[in-house]
């Protein structure tokens, strides 16, 4: 999810460039939904990895072969988009330098997550040579319907919790979550979203409260949360999809960044977005460029010790 959210800047930057360009994208299903209402996309071709992962590759690669483009952009390092980038008639394949099948490609740009660069300045490299800009927010656009469907979320002031990630070295303890609410329902009411694979935390966190907190976690689309997200007093997220969504929406953030550090480049983009992560200095942070299913040590400090306040969570 965050890595199509991210790709967003160089739709709109070459649409920028070039007014009359067609755009089209391949995603993984179920992605899909984060790019349906983007006029400056011509055709969204899919990715079916769960029904039959290598047929629906073979038959995206036939159908995009019956389109001549003038130029092919792969954002993804990994053998299968170095495939389909090989296969496309196009004049220019333009790539990161990690891809198995870089050799075959007119232009190759480096990839790094050391230094400073944000993930979106990377992509953007990948078309500097037509004149895009160097950081670009992402963007996405929920439908008029999505905007209405969660008006009936939306009272005077509310907060919005995203509280699960993919890796659990990646998410704020429990115990976080129920503090900041704790401070949260002084001010207003708080929404847990996630997918329906979140539900179970979010109903765990919310049974801490006997009101004011509502889980809607697998209840909204993710264009229905973004929607949500836009007019919250404030997002908590962890370094994960959701924290995207929030950059994409210009949506005020604030990031829990646990066994990860902004360095690698996923850091929000939002106007009013800050990082909150542990004081400590610890030597095993960052302990890897994604997460893990536990503490490779054990005792998750990175976690445990980040300091929940009032400012703190400003």
């Amino acid at each position: 999810m965050g890595d199509v959210i991210l790709a967003t800047p160089i739709v709109a930057e070459l649409k920028r460039i070039y007014p009359e360009a067609r755009i089209d994208v391949l995603v993984r299903k179920g992605n899909e939904s984060l790019l349906i209402n983007n006029s400056k996309i011509n055709k969204i071709f899919i990715w079916d990895k769960k029904g039959g992962k290598y047929r629906s590759l073979l038959r995206n690669i036939k159908n995009i072969r019956k389109v001549i483009y003038d130029e092919v952009i792969t954002l993804q390092r990994y053998t299968n988009a170095g495939l389909v980038t090989l296969f496309a008639k196009t004049k220019r394949r333009i790539g990161f330098d990690k891809n198995a099948f870089r050799s075959m490609y007119t232009k190759t740009v480096k990839h790094s997550l050391e230094g400073e660069n944000h993930e979106v300045e990377r992509n953007l490299s990948l078309i500097a040579h037509h004149g895009a800009q160097k950081l670009v927010r992402p963007e996405l656009f929920p439908s008029s319907n999505d905007m209405e469907l969660v008006e009936d979320y939306k009272s005077e002031t509310y907060f919005c919790l995203a509280p699960a990630s993919v890796w659990a070295t990646k998410k704020l303890p429990a115990s976080g979550w129920t503090e900041l609410i704790n401070l949260l329902l002084q001010k207003g009411e708080v929404k847990l979203l996630g997918g329906p694979d979140d539900h179970d935390l979010c109903d765990d966190i919310q049974k801490e409260f006997p009101g004011g907190v509502h889980n809607l976690a697998g209840k909204l689309t993710l264009m229905q949360s973004a929607a949500l997200m836009k007019d919250a007093t404030m997002n908590y997220v962890n370094d994960s999809g959701p924290l995207h969504i929030a950059s994409a929406m210009n949506a005020p953030t604030r990031a829990f960044f646990c066994s990860t550090v902004p360095k690698f480049g996923f850091g929000p983009l939002a106007d009013d977005a800050k990082v909150i992560e542990t004081p400590l200095g610890l030597d095993c942070r960052p302990c890897g460029n994604h997460g893990f299913t536990k503490c490779p040590l054990g005792h998750f400090k990175c976690g445990k010790s980040i300091v929940i306040n009032e400012e703190s969570i400003a």
